[in-house]
């Protein structure tokens, strides 16, 4: 982040101190910053060239904003905010459901004043962009907010689109965009000039077709919509995000690259009340005929789900948690078909620390959509192991693309023939993995050092999150049991 934008972050996150005495969270501080920078920024852009298809309302325009204190002022912005979520297009995604959260005029008003001050048009697109992800990982350091589970290591990010490589014309989606990260680094890798040198077409297409999401919460798609508009992503009348559930069904939809990191948590459940007013769990299991089997682990559907949405030939790379390389019953199902059917050419065993919801222990597979044969596609699978003997936290010590470069490096994006082992590279063989019990995915080599080192051992939170995992993954097997006997689980 350049320093200007980082000025300007501060100096808009500051402010948000003195709204947290008025019950304001970060969440809907980021919220209220993104409708008022919207319509700062509308107006300066009308001025000069319009705003990319964008009309904003006379009676909504900035300057009734400005132009208003006190109740006069809360009562225009609270009307502004519900008629143009009724629009169409991008205006409407943004502002949908949108509310005041600010009930104080005054320090409303002194906010509009704060964003009135700077002169957003004379930004370019990188400041404007970097200043928005600056506010959102903000917002998700803060555990209250629960943001950082929509939050994915933007070093991480890099690192996997740097080995997939996005190539011009193609189509490329995240059915769980979250605040759009994937999407903007791809965005960013193909529009680096040392990478491709784009024609009037490939720019054209790189602008309104190359890029779509899904999210399932409103807010996310907001704050996603608004990231990818800052940074010149998407076309007005056709917003690339869509609010929606990506389980429910088969879009339809065929795309050339997936870049996702599917929300932490493996059991969708609904509360249902009964007759007498009590209230049961009842996990939700996504049935689909696309789908190899039925399960109501959200992380194992979102696998399915991905595979059915990629082209022949497309490829993958998914963050997903550890239970899903080793998980039994529908685990072992999916195991054996993306063995089979896909080329799972790559795995990168996380390391912990990284992410906001502390404790996950996550990998990121890499995977290739093939024709149908009667022979497996995947004839190897490579290990990176980032995991082991690795210290990482969120502030003294966060993930750094650096960190990453010896992964793609080993790699070997340009032709994965030219891959050589290396003390934390490994091959493994389709016949070694198949003979394993449950055709466990989960493979390690190297000596954990730190289980020998009693003086340092790992933070009794990781300790006490991996029996957790580990109890978790055995009550599952034996609620499915149950639920296949009949049983209902409360």
């Amino acid at each position: 982040m350049s320093k200007e934008s980082a000025t300007i972050v501060q100096k808009l996150w500051n402010y948000c101190d003195v709204l947290l005495d008025d019950g304001v969270s970060y969440g809907d501080y980021v919220e209220q910053l993104t409708y008022l920078v919207f319509l700062k920024m509308a107006e300066e852009s009308s001025e000069v060239n319009g705003m990319n298809g964008f009309k904003i309302p006379d009676e909504y325009e900035w300057k009734e904003l400005v132009s208003r204190e006190g109740e006069e002022l809360e009562r225009h912005y609270k009307k502004t905010l519900e008629d143009l979520g009724k629009s169409k297009g991008m205006l409407g995604v943004i502002f949908r459901k949108a509310q005041n959260k600010i009930r104080d005029p005054a320090k409303l008003n002194r906010l509009i004043k704060l964003i009135h001050k700077e002169n957003w048009h004379m930004l370019d697109m990188d400041v404007k962009g970097d200043i928005y992800e600056g506010l959102l990982e903000k917002n998700a350091q803060d555990k209250k907010s629960g943001a950082g589970q929509y939050f994915t290591p933007r070093p991480l990010i890099k690192a996997m689109v740097s080995v997939m490589k996005p190539k011009p014309m193609e189509t490329i989606h995240d059915p769980a965009c979250g605040t759009g990260g994937f999407i903007l680094a791809a965005h960013q890798y193909l529009s680096d000039r040392d990478n491709y040198s784009l024609d009037r077409d490939e720019k054209k297409f790189l602008r309104r077709e190359t890029f779509s999401g899904v999210d399932l919460v409103n807010e996310v798609v907001r704050l996603s919509t608004m990231n990818l508009f800052l940074h010149g992503i998407g076309d007005t009348t056709n917003p690339p995000i869509l609010v929606n559930d990506s389980l429910l069904s088969d879009p339809g939809d065929r795309y050339d690259l997936i870049l996702t990191n599917p929300p932490f948590g493996k059991k969708t459940t609904v509360k249902i009340l009964d007759e007498t007013g009590k209230a049961t769990g009842k996990r939700l299991s996504y049935s689909r005929d696309d789908f190899w089997i039925t399960s109501s682990n959200k992380q194992l559907n979102f696998v399915q789900h991905i595979k059915t949405i990629m082209k022949i030939n497309g490829r993958a790379a998914v963050v997903v948690p550890d239970n899903v390389l080793f998980e039994g019953g529908a685990g072992e199902t999916i195991r054996r078909k993306l063995l089979d059917d896909f080329d799972l050419h790559t795995i990168l065993r996380l390391p912990t620390g990284i992410f906001y919801a502390q404790g996950v222990k996550a990998n990121v597979i890499f995977f290739d959509k093939k024709p149908a044969s009667a022979d497996p596609w995947t004839q190897k699978v490579w290990y990176y192991d980032l995991r082991t003997n690795k210290k990482f936290t969120l502030k003294t010590n966060p993930l750094k693309f650096k960190d990453l470069e010896d992964f793609i490096n080993c790699y070997q994006a340009g032709d994965r023939s030219k891959r050589e082992d290396t003390e934390r590279f490994k091959p493994y063989t389709y016949e070694e993995i198949v003979q394993r019990d449950k055709v466990s995915l989960d493979i390690f080599w190297l000596k954990d050092e730190s289980l020998e080192d009693l003086e340092n051992l790992p933070p009794p939170e990781e300790i006490a999150y991996e029996i957790v995992e580990n109890l978790q993954v055995a009550l599952d097997e034996f609620s499915a049991i149950y639920e296949e006997l009949g049983g209902e689980v409360e």
